[in-house]
């Protein structure tokens, strides 16, 4: 997604250190996205996309995954953090650290649910519509 990204972020390379500094908790959860071990999707670590360093994107699913620690708590640069990437497209995943050492299978699960293709909102459900009924 070149040409996203501001030059601050892309300049000082700090997805480079971001990348050689997961915490424990983005490691543990790296180890189970890497390699397409997800059905074949490709996931990133520390990707840039315009302001923000992504955690854990999967550009073909448009899906980012945030993984927050209490700092995050009840935070307003998140929500609009969201909202901006929401308005771009894409899907927001987030958990806690503690979730990731406690309950990664649920979290995986939420993963995973969000990588399946849902119907768009605006198509009429099986049955209707179709125009061929009485």
């Amino acid at each position: 997604m070149k040409g996203q990204t501001n030059s601050f972020v892309l300049d000082n390379k700090l997805q480079r250190t971001l990348r050689r500094n997961l915490t424990d908790a983005e490691q543990r959860l790296w180890q189970r996205l890497r390699g397409r071990q997800l059905n074949g999707h490709k996931f990133r670590r520390q990707h840039p996309f315009g302001d923000f360093i992504l955690d854990f994107v999967c550009l073909e699913a448009r899906l980012v995954i945030e993984i927050d620690g209490g700092q995050h708590m009840d935070s307003e640069h998140d929500r609009t953090r969201d909202e901006k990437l929401v308005q771009s497209g894409f899907q927001v995943v987030r958990s806690w650290n503690n979730q990731v050492f406690n309950e990664l299978d649920s979290v995986m699960d939420a993963i995973w649910h969000a990588l399946k293709p849902h119907p768009h909102p605006d198509l009429p459900l099986e049955g209707e519509g179709t125009g061929g009924g009485k």
